[in-house]
């Protein structure tokens, strides 16, 4: 499993522990696999461990009270979730679920709390990452109740590409995922995702092709959300 030993070194709160806390860690987890649209936590659940995703993505989201989701944010390689649960053994705050076919490296809660207690370092840094999503939380509430239509459909698409855009003939390339998942980063409809998409068409900021949304100069599309 050296791949994995690999990936975890690149996750935050485990970046600066030494390579033998990082082989116990690999020791005490395993490899979860997930297709496509499968729930991977459920916020009426009790919370059970720390996911890692190693390959693929999933979306974060809570449904408001007339049953609609809301896709609060979306989690690529490296990325971590269940951490707020981990910690106090409460029920997850969000659902969870693969964006695609996705691979998760799990650990369970009672290996992890171990872990902590003689390695505060875990402890530190996984307070330092909470705080960075609550900041995180706290720009997306302002820029949802602040931006116009276009520019929350502009930040959702920055979302993606942080995640999983790829250069493609020095140009980012992001692929287009259901209309109505961009919607709901958005807080808006599917109508005005595709009017708004077709307008950034128009404009040259980005190139619609098929499933995939081509961004010829991401620095001048991210003025445009700024």
């Amino acid at each position: 499993m050296n791949s994995t030993k690999i990936i975890l070194k690149y996750v935050p709160i485990f970046s600066e522990l030494d390579d033998d806390i990082v082989s116990r860690i690999e020791e005490l987890g395993m490899i979860r696999n997930y297709k496509k649209d499968m729930m991977i936590m459920d916020e009426t659940n009790e919370g059970t461990g720390l996911f890692i995703v190693t390959k693929g993505a999933v979306k974060v989201t809570r449904n408001d009270s007339e049953g609609r989701e809301i896709i609060i944010t979306i989690l690529g390689e490296y990325d971590y979730f269940g951490e707020m649960s981990l910690l106090d053994g409460q029920n997850p705050s969000a659902n969870v679920i693969a964006m695609e076919n996705t691979e998760l490296f799990y650990l369970g809660r009672d290996e992890f709390m171990h872990l902590v207690q003689y390695n505060p370092k875990i402890t530190f840094a996984l307070l330092e990452g909470l705080i960075k999503r609550l900041r995180a939380a706290d720009d997306k509430i302002k820029s949802l109740s602040l931006l116009k239509a276009e520019g929350k459909i502009i930040a959702a698409i920055i979302q993606l590409a942080e995640i999983s855009g790829t250069m493609k003939q020095g140009q980012v390339e992001v692929e287009l995922p259901f209309q109505h998942d961009i919607a709901n980063i958005a807080g808006t409809s599917r109508e005005t995702v595709s009017r708004v998409l077709h307008s950034l068409e128009k404009k040259g900021l980005i190139h619609l092709d098929g499933s995939k949304i081509q961004i010829p100069d991401y620095n001048i599309f991210k003025k445009a959300y700024g």
